[in-house]
């Protein structure tokens, strides 16, 4: 008897009727499209990674090292991809770090917008001091420090002059002081009296940018600098500042955790390739969002002391140490010793260089 050939609906190659799979793609051979059908691949799938999922995370906790090096000794079908861990841990870390971000850029906006309603109300400061009562000169300069207006803060010393004794002399060298009306610019960098008075005359930007003090040939960089500070003034809110900080972090620990592995590549030369040592920065960051994800759904429940938090961070490298011995089959010695050079250089170079780099980010594009 001849055999009956099938003919894959995927691949559309053909192939023995005997095969309940095609053995060119594995889709299944005769899969009519029902309800049971359509949610198999689905719901299969979903138990396979809960499945590798569980017996991936708990060595994952309670072997420091064990799974990486299982990983790049073969055994890859056992265990959760790496970088699909990382992904899955980060992904539910940064959802419960969500809400801490929502609370603090709501602080940050409240606490803006209650320094800009005092600054608002704050009118020229010698209206309400009697310069009778003004015993010292560091008073006086405090006073012209807090004003607006050279004009009237000279007028009003001059008034004054039989109280406080100022020669004339006295006078002009005070109020035409280099640093008079700094405090106008409140650490924005520009005269924010002659800005508030161009906004509302609705003079073009160009020109208020001028005012702020951009030169006119000043590149893209920096002429978006004096945009984002202009619209940060005119809103006087930072809470999108910092959220669009938060929203960058994911992205840039895809650059910092190849940069953890090219360190680890560096003290372990010889110790395999590259790839090696990213699988084992893979599940070592899984580790790590893994903790600050229990500290932070423990914390939502109840308050943790600071000194346990402390030790629960401070686990987290004696696990860095124990991982590096069993990865990399090294003595107790080399791996304290790797691990906190690896943790220094990352920490203290690679990490804030992150950190600024990603505050410009957020700055230029919020």
């Amino acid at each position: 008897m001849g055999k009956h050939l099938e003919t894959c609906k995927n691949c559309e190659q053909q192939f023995s009727d005997a095969f309940n799979f095609c053995p060119h793609c594995g889709q299944q051979a005769k899969d009519d499209l029902t309800v049971k059908v359509l949610f198999y691949n689905t719901i299969s799938n979903y138990f396979s990674f809960d499945a590798r999922f569980f017996k991936s995370f708990f060595p994952l906790l309670l072997k420091p090292g064990f799974i990486a090096r299982k990983f790049v000794e073969g055994k890859r079908l056992q265990y959760l991809h790496p970088a699909q861990m990382y992904l899955f841990v980060a992904v539910v870390f940064f959802f419960l770090f969500s809400f801490i971000q929502r609370e603090q850029v709501r602080a940050i906006d409240d606490s803006l917008a209650a320094a800009f309603e005092k600054e608002k109300n704050i009118n020229l400061k010698f209206n309400k001091i009697q310069l009778d009562s003004i015993k010292s000169i560091e008073l006086i300069q405090q006073a012209i420090k807090d004003s607006l207006n050279k004009v009237e803060v000279k007028k009003l010393l001059e008034d004054k002059q039989i109280f406080t004794g100022m020669s004339d002399a006295k006078i002009d060298s005070l109020v035409n002081t280099d640093d008079f009306g700094k405090n106008a610019s409140r650490d924005f960098g520009f005269n924010t009296k002659t800005i508030d008075s161009l906004l509302a005359l609705g003079t073009p930007k160009d020109i208020i940018y001028k005012a702020m003090g951009m030169e006119d040939d000043a590149g893209a960089i920096k002429k978006r600098m004096y945009r984002q500070a202009l619209k940060f003034y005119e809103s006087k809110r930072g809470g999108n500042i910092i959220q669009t900080f938060y929203d960058t972090i994911p992205l840039a620990m895809f650059f910092l955790l190849p940069i953890f592995a090219l360190i680890l590549k560096a003290f372990h030369f010889k110790k395999g390739r590259y790839a090696h040592h990213l699988v084992f920065s893979f599940y070592y960051f899984s580790f790590l969002f893994t903790v600050f994800s229990l500290i932070l759904a423990i914390n939502f429940i109840v308050d943790l002391p600071d000194w346990l938090d402390f030790l629960i961070m401070l686990s987290t490298f004696l696990y860095l140490v124990i991982a590096l011995r069993c990865f990399y089959v090294q003595g107790w010695f080399k791996s304290f010793f790797k691990g906190v050079i690896t943790s220094f250089v990352f920490l203290s170079v690679v990490t804030p260089i992150a950190f600024v780099l990603i505050s410009i980010f957020a700055f230029l594009f919020y």
